[in-house]
């Protein structure tokens, strides 16, 4: 059935944008989520993350329908715990594109995440999980890193920052693998053309709705094409500034629950949570 609310569709980043800094969700998210539903909106998650390290946050969430895993190379249904689409970086050219980073930059540190629903992320010595919570496998060298198919790659340099390493990737990657910023201490390789759109595009398709139905909610440059595609993009305030820039809205930070404190907006009425009273107009 229609949703009597603005947008039929709530895309939702996890890291950094409705997850807190310890990977958990508050219950103000979770009620405004659980509201959305009952209204008749989707919600669905749209992260970097791949599919098996988001089918413990579906579960927390109640999911059971579909979600944009891997940078949008995934489209996973959660119920069936199968991939519906995935698209795979080609080894070779991952391992080229990698040679022209350090040949501009010096050493990096890699990983990668593997495809399919049981896929392993490998790092190779020196790479730090930007995540600690996330399981990991350790490899004694790179090349161990090649021997399944993968969705993406993982870079870290030892003193660069995140942007000067993102910049100098696109910079000599080209065509090789689309490079995105994600998170801190996360640059990624993804397939070239691939993006979070792509992957939200092909699953609101499935579900009969369209970029006009959307609202998609954000906090790093990798959400850029997420907001261009939906029709109302929010930025949180912790986000990067690359983001904030082209969103048509900033809200309060994932630790202030954010998300909600818009769909609470939308949904409209009056919200208590402890001490402090928020009043939102329809």
């Amino acid at each position: 059935m229609a949703a009597p609310l603005a947008y039929s569709l709530i895309a939702t980043d996890l890291d950094g944008t409705l997850l807190r800094g310890d990977d958990t969700l508050s219950d103000r998210s979770l009620t405004a989520l659980a509201r959305v539903a009952d209204a008749g909106a989707q919600h669905l998650v749209v992260t970097g993350r791949p599919a098996p390290r988001v089918r413990p946050l579906l579960d927390d969430l109640g999911c059971t329908g579909l979600a944009v895993c891997g940078q949008g190379a995934q489209v996973y249904d959660a119920g069936a715990n199968r991939l519906l689409w995935s698209v795979t970086l080609d080894r070779e050219l991952a391992e080229t594109a990698l040679g022209k980073i350090e040949a501009e930059v010096g050493e990096v540190y890699a990983a990668v995440d593997q495809d399919g629903v049981d896929g392993l992320t490998l790092i190779e010595p020196g790479y730090l999980m930007p995540h600690p919570t996330l399981p990991a496998v350790r490899v004694d060298r790179r090349d161990e890193l090649w021997g399944e198919p993968i969705s993406k790659v993982l870079l870290r340099h030892p003193y660069l920052s995140d942007d000067e390493l993102a910049a100098t990737a696109r910079s000599v990657v080209g065509s090789l693998a689309t490079v995105t910023m994600s998170g801190p201490g996360t640059v990624e390789l993804q397939p070239c053309g691939v993006t979070k759109a792509t992957g939200l595009a092909l699953a609101a398709e499935h579900l009969g709705l369209r970029p006009a139905d959307t609202i998609a909610f954000g906090d790093m440059p990798n959400d850029i094409p997420m907001f261009d595609w939906a029709a109302h993009g929010v930025a949180m305030a912790n986000g990067h500034p690359e983001l904030k820039a082209v969103a048509d809205e900033i809200t309060l930070s994932n630790e202030d629950d954010g998300i909600a404190v818009v769909l609470e907006r939308l949904l409209g009425g009056t919200a208590q949570y402890g001490p402090l009273t928020l009043s939102i107009e329809p």
